[in-house]
């Protein structure tokens, strides 16, 4: 089987721990883009637990992507925005469509739940980067790859402790 030796080669040969599934996941998704519903049989199998945990826990978030047999893969890049109402407030729903509409074929487009960033709505993760207070520009930025430039740019504008003190 080779989604065995697939998942096998990824975490090595050490016992697999229950509570790092979640991690193991994560791996998982970076490793193949995705996460192919027999590489998930495959690490039920290996770390002997029953295959709906390792659905559930895999389901729940919204960052992976199961894949059947019969799908093909994601996109490479995935936009996803947050829909929570703090961003809906800070304009996520007029985003999420610009997106849809703007952003190239090869880019997938979703809405996400809440990213537990609401202080820098509206936030969106381009991949597993977070976009906060997202716009259009920005986000095309971050999917070309120009994501480090906005970052030096949002670290700059930030105001130390004692500044913050002082002005009350």
């Amino acid at each position: 089987m080779a989604a065995l030796e697939d998942i096998q080669k990824l975490l090595g040969d050490a016992s697999l721990k229950r509570d790092l599934l979640l991690e193991y996941l994560h791996a998982v998704q970076d490793k193949y883009g995705c996460l192919d519903v027999q590489h998930l049989v495959a690490l039920a199998e290996i770390m002997k637990i029953p295959q709906a945990e390792v659905y559930e826990v895999a389901s729940f978030y919204a960052y992976f992507d199961i894949v059947s047999e019969t799908e093909s893969s994601p996109p490479e890049i995935t936009v996803r925005i947050c829909d929570s109402l703090t961003c809906s407030m800070f304009g996520a729903q007029n985003l999420l469509k610009q997106a849809e509409g703007k952003l190239n074929s090869t880019v997938r487009v979703q809405r996400a739940p809440c990213m537990g960033r609401c202080d820098q709505a509206p936030v969106a993760a381009v991949g597993s980067s977070h976009v906060s207070r997202a716009t259009m520009d920005s986000l095309e930025l971050h999917v070309s790859g120009g994501s480090k430039e906005m970052l030096e740019v949002a670290v700059g504008q930030g105001q130390g402790l004692s500044k913050y003190l002082d002005d009350g």
